[in-house]
């Protein structure tokens, strides 16, 4: 029998539990694999939304021929610990795809990502590890994007777009799309205010907001960290 383990039962959590459950659908009627929340600390709760609420330890001590992850947590620097403290026990981790998410072709996915329902990714583009894209989001042609980047919903990346690591995309934001010869990049660390419309490159560590969007401070890089 495989584990598969969604770290994380909050609110993002219990949304992408029942996608995991939609495709791991048949393997877990039939008793080959079984699903279950992971927690760092864990209270007294043994169940959320009918699925087992498992410690780390508990997880790795489970008896199973493989334990594989999925982590539903958005803070990007969380996010790279617990993969990070997962694979280093030997637990592998699987990607999370919506019934009706659609990816068309030319794509390269790294490892980990959630693509949630409504989403898409349209073509040549290149994603790093963990990335998390919420409902009704999209990654258009040609764009770049690091590890640990966050998508709140209604995110609109469009082609040419370069996002580099641990950045997050609040609701309902649009970036404007750049060129071959001049992508549109947006910053290591920084995050991007909810509606906001990016018309031009963003620095890296700082927070932006508005239509267009505008510096509203620096963010501390140290701050992020957990």
């Amino acid at each position: 029998m495989k584990l598969y383990a969604i770290v994380g039962a909050g609110g993002f959590g219990r949304e992408v539990m029942p996608l995991a459950e939609v495709m791991l659908n048949t393997q877990l009627r039939e008793g080959k694999d079984k699903l279950v929340f992971v927690v760092e600390n864990k209270n007294n709760e043994s169940f959320v939304n009918q699925y087992p609420v498992l410690s780390v330890e508990e997880f790795f001590s489970y008896s199973a021929s493989e334990h594989y992850f999925n982590i539903a947590i958005a803070q990007h620097a969380i996010r790279k610990r617990i993969s990070e403290k997962m694979l280093s026990l030997g637990a592998k981790p699987f990607r999370i795809n919506a019934g009706n998410f659609i990816e068309l072709h030319g794509n390269v996915i790294q490892e980990g990502a959630i693509f949630c329902p409504f989403t898409m990714v349209t073509s040549n583009a290149t994603i790093g590890k963990y990335f998390h894209a919420n409902i009704y989001s999209y990654v258009a042609h040609d764009c770049v994007i690091g590890d640990y980047v966050t998508f709140a919903p209604h995110v609109q990346c469009n082609g040419n777009v370069i996002i580099e690591d641990e950045v997050y995309v609040g609701t309902g934001v649009i970036i404007r799309e750049g060129t071959a010869a001049r992508p549109m990049i947006i910053g290591r660390g920084s995050v991007l205010g909810m509606g906001a419309v990016i018309t031009k490159s963003v620095p890296p560590f700082v927070t932006v907001v508005g239509n267009p969007a505008k510096i509203l401070q620096p963010v501390t890089p140290q701050a992020t960290s957990v």
